[in-house]
């Protein structure tokens, strides 16, 4: 085992979302830390939104559980049931197969920090109840079945 040096990972930034749908998500940044320590049952991530970014558009998942949990900053979750406000200690976690779209938006003027944690399912589905987008596979599709 070794300590897994986060400022000499390389960040991702951005998403694989077509346009017009990567727009909000374009102030992202991704660092993979499970890939880092070599994890393949789960994902970690550790995910900085500047203001006004998105976590990813509203999803849900077929197969994959999902846990965030709010580091730094303060963000607000959208879900099916509304919105609830998150800072730095809070959590919240998603279970595979559920029809919860969600995502975490930042309306504040400061970074945020959010730790990210998913199960890793090849066969997995995500669903985003509020575009005309499915990704199961390679590359998203329109909900008919139409690649992008």
């Amino acid at each position: 085992m070794k300590k897994i040096s986060i400022d000499h990972l390389r960040a991702r930034e951005g998403s694989d979302y077509p346009a017009p749908f990567d727009e909000p998500c374009r102030r992202r940044r991704r660092r993979a830390l499970g890939d880092a320590a070599g994890l393949t049952d789960f994902g970690v991530n550790l995910m900085q939104l500047e203001p006004g970014a998105w976590s990813s558009q509203r999803h849900w998942h077929s197969k994959e559980d999902e846990f965030v949990w709010v580091l730094e900053g303060q963000v607000v979750l959208v879900s099916n049931e509304g919105e609830e406000t998150f800072s730095a200690g809070d959590c919240a976690g998603f279970k595979a197969g559920e029809r919860n779209g969600h995502h975490f938006q930042n309306r504040t003027d400061k970074p945020v920090r959010l730790l990210e944690v998913g199960s890793r399912h090849h066969d997995d589905v995500t669903e985003y109840p509020d575009i005309d987008m499915r990704w199961g596979g390679p590359s998203p599709a329109h909900k008919d079945g139409r690649p992008y």
